[in-house]
């Protein structure tokens, strides 16, 4: 029942837009704030990632797997990660503040999130991420005011236009 209220009501989608412009702010704030410093460098976070991983209570490092992530793979190639994060934080917020692509901004929003909380910080991450679920979870009705309301019905119009191409072809 909540969830066809999320993704079928015209007054959710009005809820959905607010929701969409609060967390598509903090998105963009975020990355423009990157973008414009001078100079992003995360290696300073995730060196602290690193070195202080998360521990449950019997001090045992949680996410053992995470960790090893970050060491092998994200901080030799931190020059990559100081760019994809501020960019992306930037089209995240772009994107849900638009209305644009919603649902893709939110599923990289929540991977980004997840991220952060992984490393540690917790922040307002969980908010966000509960705020996200949300979104997601309302598929197009949360971009229904927005861009969506045109770039979703032109993509599926692309694809029908491709499969009907492809079924001519093997037709043929």
């Amino acid at each position: 029942m909540f969830n066809k209220f999320l993704r079928e009501n015209k007054a959710a989608s009005v809820i959905l837009a607010v929701l969409r412009l609060y967390l598509g702010y903090s998105w963009i704030t975020a990355g423009i704030g990157k973008l414009s410093s001078g100079g992003f460098d995360a290696s300073g976070f995730l060196k602290g990632a690193i070195a202080n991983p998360v521990k449950g209570p019997d001090g045992a490092v949680v996410f053992g797997w995470y960790v090893d992530f970050l060491k092998h793979i994200a901080l030799p190639n931190v020059d990559i990660f100081n760019v994809i994060v501020p960019l992306g934080e930037t089209l995240i917020g772009l994107g849900l503040i638009l209305g644009c692509l919603t649902t893709t901004a939110m599923f990289f929003g929540l991977v980004m999130n997840f991220s952060f909380f992984l490393a540690g910080t917790v922040s307002h991450n969980p908010r966000d991420i509960f705020l996200g679920f949300i979104i997601l979870t309302a598929g197009y009705n949360a971009g229904r005011i927005g861009l969506d309301r045109w770039v979703v019905p032109f993509f599926k119009r692309v694809g029908n236009k491709n499969t009907v191409i492809e079924k001519a072809k093997a037709r043929a």
